[in-house]
């Protein structure tokens, strides 16, 4: 793939950080803006002029000239003292992530730098020379400080790299075996590596695409809890989301007909005897609240892709305008409200999900064996299912709290507003994961619910979706070490197989 500032998307990212012998190149036109840029720049040095980050230096000493003799000295400087990160580094997959979109945002040409700087960082890149980043230490401020420092640290040949079997060396010592050669800094280069926010956009892309996949999910689930739970479709009619044009409403209905498909031999028991006329809200709303939180994530999809096609660097450099402009595109605070957004509607998925659990163990709420197993008393059948999905939910509304409401003054109050993208990112990549749990938890007490109302079979996708989790958990005639099981439904989602098994049973669904 080549990139050239503009092209990049949720699902090339994901691709590209995924497979790591994918080759990523910089496009000829990228090149020859990026050379008109650095040409422009060097003229402006050249004259004696001064420029912020090019020969003075950072943040609170911005007044401070510094001599020709000693710009490269600058940068390196720079980087060094700015590589404080701490606490666990981010995974290979996600720092390759970092590594496309920081190459994407030079690319366009905006920074003054060296065609080299971007492509040094993709020769890393193409031969498996990751720089180990610490995952905290960003305050969203001038972008990804601390941990893009780190990036960048391993590219100038000073920091560390993820070696054999996940081990950390030296880059050097990569170096010296693949015969690369770092990076040498020149003017504004160091402070162009590490200006922006491609360390929040990067782990809040790549869990939007894991996200958009639990969506799915969730219609599944919620698919298998309505037949588990004998309850009605007609919520689901397409007149009821038409009066209400919210598309991820209409799109959620649309899904969870297709997934049930024709009247089952369990919907239609719904039909013929003693039941509720109307369903509790988790499942006759399901269009309003997936719907919502679909609507929600596409939101952020765009607002997280256009970031990662943008400049934000400080200066700018427009050398066709004949100016370099000192800005604040490297503040963080679009990603960090998109990021909490996210958190806050993939944490209200994770609650509906465990209301319907919360259902079907229930005898007031359901037609089932309490607690969903056949001998009650002497088994406690799903009892601490239900219990583990509502810690999950209640940690969900911890890590929900927005992150983008926090500001402390940093630099001395040079940089006296803050974002906190970064912490906002990480916290919705770990209510991602409580969520994929909460949903196999869900899709394990309705497989168990469906059984129990056996000879009745579920139709369509939930029967594909339910066949294929019973060859590896089957039904609990009596208590067992329950967690073994959602931990393989939730290696059953992430692995893509329950997804193309709706795929190949009713075709793709909506987001």
């Amino acid at each position: 793939m080549q990139i050239n500032g503009e092209n990049i998307t949720l699902e090339n990212l994901y691709d590209i950080a995924h497979s790591p012998r994918k080759k990523v190149e910089l496009s000829a036109g990228a090149k020859a803006q990026m050379q008109k840029s650095r040409d422009y720049i060097e003229g402006r040095i050249s004259s004696g002029e001064v420029m912020y980050g090019v020969n003075t230096g950072f943040g609170a000493f911005s007044s401070v000239r510094i001599s020709d003799s000693e710009i490269e000295q600058l940068q390196r400087n720079l980087i060094r003292s700015h590589s404080m990160g701490i606490g666990a580094p981010f995974t290979k997959t996600e720092t390759r992530a970092m590594m496309v979109l920081r190459a994407n945002a030079l690319a366009k040409g905006h920074s003054g730098i060296r065609p080299l700087v971007v492509e040094k960082i993709l020769e890393f890149l193409n031969n498996d020379i990751i720089p180990v980043v610490p995952s905290q230490g960003s305050v969203g401020a001038s972008g990804d400080l601390a941990p893009l420092s780190h990036l960048a640290l391993a590219i100038i040949g000073e920091g560390e790299a993820w070696g054999a079997e996940e081990q950390i060396v030296p880059v050097q010592t990569l170096l010296k075996q693949k015969g690369i050669t770092p990076l040498e800094l020149k003017a504004k280069e160091g402070l162009s590596m590490i200006n922006g926010c491609q360390v929040m956009t990067s782990i809040g892309l790549l869990s939007l695409w894991e996200a958009r996949r639990l969506l799915w999910m969730a219609d599944l689930a919620g698919a298998m809890s309505l037949e588990g739970l004998r309850g009605s479709r007609k919520a689901f009619d397409p007149l009821i989301s038409a009066s209400r044009p919210h598309p991820g409403e209409s799109k959620t209905a649309r899904n969870l007909m297709k997934l049930m498909g024709e009247m089952s031999e369990i919907g239609q028991s719904h039909l013929t005897g003693d039941h509720r006329v109307q369903d509790a809200y988790s499942l006759r709303c399901m269009p309003a609240v997936h719907g919502a939180a679909k609507d929600a994530l596409r939101y952020v999809v765009k607002v997280l892709e256009t970031e990662a096609n943008s400049s934000t660097d400080n200066p700018l450099v427009f050398a066709d305008a004949n100016k370099v402009l000192s800005c604040g595109n490297f503040h963080g605070m679009p990603v960090a409200h998109a990021m909490d957004f996210a958190g806050i509607a993939l944490s209200s998925q994770a609650s509906i999900s465990e209301c319907r659990i919360s259902k079907m163990i229930s005898t007031q709420m359901s037609e089932l064996p309490a607690f969903l197993t056949p001998n009650g008393g002497l088994n406690s059948g799903h009892m601490i299912v239900q219990v583990a999905a509502a810690s999950l939910v209640s940690e969900n509304k911890v890590l929900a709290h927005p992150a983008s409401v926090d500001s402390i003054p940093t630099s001395a109050e040079k940089e006296d507003h803050v974002s906190m993208g970064t912490i906002a990112a990480r916290k919705f990549a770990q209510i991602l994961r409580n969520a994929e749990n909460v949903v196999a938890m869900e899709m394990l007490s309705a497989c168990q619910a469906i059984d129990l109302l056996a000879p009745l079979k579920p139709a369509a996708a939930v029967k594909a979706a339910y066949d294929h989790i019973r060859k590896t958990v089957p039904f609990a005639k009596e208590d067992r070490i329950f967690s073994k099981d959602v931990a393989a439904i939730k290696a059953m989602m992430t692995s893509n197989e329950l997804t193309d098994i709706i795929q190949k049973t009713v075709g793709e669904l909506e987001w």
